[in-house]
């Protein structure tokens, strides 16, 4: 309990030190709040002009795929508004020795990593994600079960922990290749698959990001709960096993990495 207490009172006075830095340019800060924001709504956009030319993709509607999109943004502002930092593990921090810092400080080394930045450019992704949810609720997709309202908290931190792991776990390879910035972001963009239904995609395709990269999991497979009633509650618990699992295995790496951490230089 106190090590809980104490990492909490680190996290607040790293962050706050992180907040003032970025304070001193507001226009920045600001630019890249509406940066983000905006390339959400290009993607709603997109969205509205398929829907333009066919009133239904494999059976979905507009109004469900808008909450699947939003259900799909919630989890991926959550981490990237609090782990954005991992991104630069694997680009740079490995590879210039600037990793160094963490080893030498008696903390937790991936705290250090997270607690490090706030990216508050995610809060797009989350204001848009609880827009579009929102919209999709006055537009008839009903959450009225007292269990769906739980289960819908349990699945966005569920996803985001998905999120996570898979980043982690692909930044975590710099310690053996030293940069590897490159696979991360082909990972990553494997997510833009899961805000649309899986059945528009081959047999390949649905396999990848539903059972090696399972970013199916934190938006079309656990949205379809909300929207089809003879889609099981099992779908969340199994959410939840594979972001236990996939964070298990991104933190081995991960510790493992810190392990051959070489410096720079060698």
């Amino acid at each position: 309990m106190n090590t809980c207490k104490r990492y909490l009172r680190l996290y607040r006075v790293l962050i706050t030190q992180f907040l003032k830095t970025i304070m001193q340019s507001k226009v920045d800060f600001l630019m890249g709040l509406f940066g983000f924001f905006f390339a959400q709504i290009m993607g709603i956009a997109f969205l509205y002009l398929v829907f333009e030319q066919i009133p239904t993709l494999q059976g979905w509607t507009l109004d469900q795929l808008i909450f699947i999109y939003g259900f799909a943004q919630i989890p991926r502002g959550i981490d990237h508004l609090f782990t954005d930092n991992i991104w630069l593990v694997a680009w740079r921090i490995v590879i210039n020795g600037d990793f160094d810092r963490y080893m030498l400080r008696p903390m937790n080394i991936f705290f250090q990593v997270i607690a490090e930045k706030l990216q508050p450019d995610a809060l797009g992704e989350l204001l848009v994600g609880t827009i579009l949810v929102v919209r999709s609720l006055a537009k008839g997709i009903v959450i009225t079960d007292p269990l769906h309202f739980v289960l819908f908290f349990v699945s966005i931190f569920a996803g985001a922990l998905i999120y996570t792991s898979i980043k982690l776990f692909f930044a975590s390879l710099a310690f053996w290749i030293k940069s590897s910035g490159p696979f991360l972001q082909l990972a990553y963009e494997m997510a833009d698959f899961a805000k649309y239904p899986t059945e528009i995609y081959a047999k390949g395709i649905r396999f990848l990001i539903t059972w090696v990269v399972p970013f199916a999991f934190v938006a079309y497979l656990p949205a379809s709960f909300f929207l089809k009633s003879d889609t099981s509650a099992v779908i969340i618990g199994i959410e939840c096993g594979i972001a236990v699992i996939f964070w298990c295995i991104a933190y081995v790496v991960f510790d493992r990495g810190t392990h051959v951490y070489e410096s720079a230089g060698n």
